[in-house]
C-alpha cells in the first residue's frame, strides 16, 4: 500500500535527482518479412514496423504525462538484419537499402533510435553476415537513427577472430564515413561478446530470434538518486551502504516495472524484461563517476575504483531484482565516458586512462563505451581492444562490448562533441605498441573450458 511519504520520495527523485526512465524499447520480429527480392524485404519491414510500432510515441508520452515520470527514449529494436536479408541481399548496397527503410520507418513513427542492424557470429560468418558488416560503414552514414552491432564471441563458442580483424577495419571506416560529424557514426556501432538477445539499449539492441513476435523492454536510469542516499550513509560501514545502494535501486526499478506494465498493456504487447541499469547521462549529478567518488574515492580510477564498482554493481542488481517481474538485458552499473561528467573530468585531468576502464568492465555492465579515441589509430589496435574486452566476456561468462570513435582528425587533448545524450568526451591516449602479427593470425580462440557444461 502506497502512502503519502513515498509519493513525495518518487516526486523528489524525479525532480531533484534526475530519476527517469531511460526507454522504453519494442522489440519486434522480422523474420516474416524474408523475401527473395530486396524491394519486398524492404516493403514488409517498413509496413510491419510502423504497423506495430504507430502508437509507441504517443503511449510513451502519454504514460510519461499521467504518471509524472520523464521517459526519455523510445525506441525500437528487430531481428538481426543480416538474417532477415539472408536471401535477399546479394551486395552490401542491398543490405544499405534495408537500413535506409529501417531509418525511414523510425521517423514515421517518431522512435529515437531503432537498433538491428545486426549480424551474429561468435564462431563463423556467413556470406550474409560478411555483406552486412561490410555495408555498415555506408549504412550508418546515410543513416540518422540506425544503430548496429555485431556479436564476435560467446562463453559457449571462443571469439571469431576473424570477425574481430573485420570489425577493427569497419569501426575505422566508419569513423572515416562521418569524419565531418567527428566520427559520430562509431557511436552508433557496437561490438559485442555474449550480446542478450532482451537488450533494451542502443546502439547494441537488438530483438533475438529467441524472443516472441512483438514485446516491450523497459531500461531505467538513476545514479542521481543513489548518489543523493548516499550522502545519507557518508562514513558508514560498508553494511550500511551495501543496505542502501540496494533500497535505492529497488525504487528506481519499481518505477519502471510500473511504467513497462501499463505500456505494454496499453498496447497490448507483452512485457518482456526491466533492465536495471544505472545508466548515466552528460547532466551534472548523474554520473556513475560521482556515486563511486561518494562512496569514498577521490576521484574515479584511484585505487579502489573496480572494488568500488564492483559493489555497486551487485547491490543495484540485488534491489532491482526484487522489484521486477522479469529482468534480463545488461543490467548493473554502466560506464560510457562521454555520456558522464565525471568520467570525463576523470579523464581530463589524467585519473582514469583506457587500462583502468578495462579492468572496470571486469565487474560491471557492457565495457569500453564512448571511448573517443585518435583518429590515426590503426585497424589493428582496435581489432586489439576488442579482443580484449571480447576475452574478458567470454572467461568470465558475461556481456562485454566495444562502443569506441576514432575521431578522424583529433589527437589526444582534443575535446569531442557528439551532443545530446551522447555527451562530449576528451580524446584518451591508446597503446601504440602492435598487435597485428596477433589479429592477423586468423581463426577462433576457442571456447574456455567451463564452456562444457552444456
Amino acid at each position: 500500500m502506497l502512502n503519502i511519504f513515498e509519493v513525495n520520495e518518487t516526486n523528489n527523485m524525479i525532480e531533484k535527482e534526475n530519476l527517469d526512465v531511460r526507454t522504453i524499447t519494442m522489440g519486434i520480429s522480422l523474420l516474416d518479412c524474408c523475401d527473395s527480392n530486396v524491394d519486398a524485404v524492404c516493403e514488409k519491414i517498413y509496413r510491419k514496423i510502423t504497423t506495430l510500432a504507430r502508437d509507441l510515441v504517443p503511449t510513451g508520452d502519454s504514460i510519461s504525462k499521467e504518471l509524472g515520470v520523464p521517459i526519455v527514449n523510445k525506441r525500437i529494436s528487430v531481428t538481426p538484419i543480416a538474417l532477415v536479408g539472408g536471401s535477399s541481399c546479394k551486395t552490401p548496397a542491398d543490405f544499405v537499402a534495408i537500413a535506409k527503410t529501417l531509418d525511414r520507418a523510425a521517423k514515421e513513427v517518431g522512435v529515437n533510435f531503432i537498433g538491428g542492424y545486426s549480424a551474429l557470429v561468435s564462431k563463423g560468418m556467413t556470406s550474409a553476415d560478411k555483406l552486412l558488416i561490410e555495408s555498415i560503414p555506408e549504412a550508418l552514414a546515410q543513416t540518422e537513427r540506425v544503430c548496429s552491432s555485431v556479436n564476435v564471441g560467446s562463453t559457449k563458442t571462443g571469439l571469431d577472430m576473424d570477425a574481430v580483424k573485420l570489425m577493427g577495419e569497419i569501426v575505422l571506416e566508419t569513423a572515416k564515413k562521418t569524419k565531418e560529424n567527428d566520427s559520430l557514426g562509431c557511436a552508433k556501432l557496437v561490438v559485442f561478446c555474449n550480446a542478450p538477445d532482451d537488450n533494451p539499449f542502443m546502439a547494441g539492441a537488438f530483438h533475438g530470434v529467441t524472443e516472441a513476435d512483438a514485446i516491450i523492454n523497459v531500461g531505467v536510469s538513476g545514479p542521481g538518486v543513489v548518489k543523493t542516499a548516499l550522502l545519507k550513509a557518508r562514513g558508514e560501514n560498508f553494511e550500511v551502504l551495501c543496505e542502501t545502494i540496494k533500497k535505492t535501486a529497488f525504487k528506481i526499478t519499481r518505477v519502471g516495472q510500473l511504467v513497462a506494465q501499463e505500456a505494454s498493456r496499453r498496447l497490448n504487447v507483452p512485457f518482456g524484461i526491466i533492465d536495471l541499469s544505472l545508466a548515466p547521462t552528460p547532466a551534472v549529478g548523474d554520473s556513475v563517476a560521482e556515486i563511486l567518488e561518494e562512496i569514498g574515492l577521490e576521484r574515479v580510477g584511484a585505487p579502489g575504483t573496480t572494488a568500488a564498482l564492483a559493489l555497486l554493481n551487485d547491490q543495484v542488481k540485488k534491489g532491482g531484482v526484487m522489484a521486477s517481474s522479469y529482468v534480463g538485458g545488461l543490467s548493473g552499473a554502466f560506464i560510457p565516458v562521454s555520456e558522464d561528467k565525471g568520467m570525463i573530468d576523470a579523464v581530463s585531468m589524467g585519473a582514469l586512462t583506457l587500462e583502468k576502464l578495462e579492468a572496470m568492465t571486469c565487474v560491471c555492465s557492457v565495457g569500453l563505451d564512448m571511448i573517443a579515441i585518435p583518429g590515426d589509430t590503426t585497424p589493428s589496435t582496435i581489432a586489439g581492444i576488442i579482443a580484449d574486452e571480447a576475452a574478458i566476456g567470454m572467461i568470465n561468462q558475461k556481456t562485454t562490448a566495444v562502443r569506441v570513435i576514432p575521431v578522424i582528425g583529433k589527437d589526444v587533448g582534443d575535446t569531442v562533441e557528439f551532443g545530446g545524450l551522447l555527451g562530449y568526451a576528451p580524446v584518451m591516449p591508446v597503446n601504440r605498441y602492435s598487435c597485428e602479427k596477433f589479429i592477423s593470425r586468423g581463426g577462433r580462440i576457442p571456447a574456455p573450458i567451463h564452456s562444457f557444461k552444456n
